[in-house]
């Protein structure tokens, strides 16, 4: 292939680009700036727009300090919710194998949270967790995609990565200062006179020292026993992905310092904002032929633009009616907005494992 024709076909630039840089997803520079660096580029940012006086625009749990930083934070983290639907129903091949889940089950959760207020508040009390749990999995998808670009196994140490982002991603949350951020979704109890439940933040607060002196009890040995059993595989044959290593160092410093100490008062931001910069590049690793055919755009330099422009414009017009949503207080949009969430922690979960062999390919 001479260079002119490299230069005039985008995946012919990736695929050289990988050819170079052997181990990364997109390229050094990309997958620093898009993947590995994200979270400290999130860190940085969410620095920047601190401010000591909040505003009275609400973004996810608490009131925002800064107007407009927060409300185009909100509107890319409700885009990047959306874009899940590339992959669901724009994918035509899993759509026709899950018809009922991805048409039945959302109109059926929307009646439900819409006609009873105990569906409602617990959907909300379950959107919270799921996006914990969900967060700390995506993480956990691209190290085994770093360990894939290595060559290793599938299954090689596939447990040890799920459990060590679960402590990454949720022990700084359960031992930190924003646990109790994280349990206001308990107060959607009081619209319904559900004393027990809106009493769970006072009664975590009350006893999470117990629960953070555990977590260091058990993230501890962990952590040691994770490194050894890296060294053991290391030693048998298992190819050590720099990319990998650099991915969870970036996002166990940033969980620790936003979720475990919130010192500049934006977590919500920072975490937000470098989990949907991770998403949108990895839905477009994956999808971008699947999102290209689904608008009738080949992989042409020029098609390669289109696709990309439909695939950043849709879900950002999504996301800024949420933000309108947020501001009008619209019941109808909260839910719709709501039930886009629900279906996005669960669509991404199993399309990623009926996809498994694809993606690998």
């Amino acid at each position: 292939m001479n260079s002119s024709t490299t230069y005039a076909n985008p995946a012919a630039m990736a695929a050289a680009a990988r050819a170079q840089a052997p181990g990364f997803v997109f390229g050094p520079w990309f997958d620093g700036l898009l993947i590995i660096g994200s979270p400290l580029l999130a860190l940085l940012a969410g620095i920047l727009v601190a401010d000591k006086d909040p505003s009275e625009f609400s973004f996810m749990q608490g009131q925002s300090p800064n107007r407009v930083a927060h409300v185009v934070m909100f509107t890319i983290t409700m885009a990047h919710l959306a874009a899940v639907f590339f992959r669901s129903h724009g994918n035509a091949k899993i759509f026709r194998q899950y018809p009922l889940r991805f048409t039945l089950a959302p109109a059926l959760l929307l009646a439900a949270i819409s006609l009873s207020g105990w569906i409602l508040a617990s959907v909300i009390v379950l959107g919270v967790w799921w996006d914990v749990y969900h967060s700390s999995a995506q993480t956990f998808g691209l190290c085994r995609i770093y360990d894939m670009k290595r060559g290793n196994p599938a299954e090689t140490g596939r447990r040890l990565d799920f459990w060590l982002n679960i402590l990454i991603y949720c022990g700084p949350i359960l031992a930190g200062v924003t646990l109790f951020d994280h349990l206001k979704s308990f107060h959607s109890f009081d619209r319904i006179d559900a004393a027990l439940f809106a009493s769970v933040p006072a009664f975590a607060s009350e006893y999470q020292r117990f629960l953070t002196w555990g977590l260091v009890g058990v993230g501890l040995p962990f952590l040691l026993f994770y490194i050894g059993s890296y060294v053991r595989l290391a030693r048998q044959g298992y190819q050590v992905s720099v990319q990998k290593t650099a991915l969870l160092v970036t996002t166990a410093l940033v969980s620790l310092v936003t979720w475990g100490f919130n010192s500049f008062g934006e977590a919500f931001f920072i975490m937000n904002f470098f989990h949907a910069v991770q998403y949108f590049a990895i839905v477009w690793w994956s999808e971008r032929k699947n999102i290209g055919q689904l608008f009738g755009y080949d992989d042409s330099r020029e098609g390669t633009v289109k696709t990309l422009l439909m695939f950043l414009a849709l879900p950002l017009m999504f996301g800024m009616t949420a933000a309108l949503a947020a501001h009008w207080n619209n019941q109808i949009l909260l839910n719709i907005q709501i039930v886009v969430s629900i279906m996005h922690f669960w669509y991404d979960g199993f399309i990623w494992s009926v996809r498994k062999k694809q993606v690998a390919a």
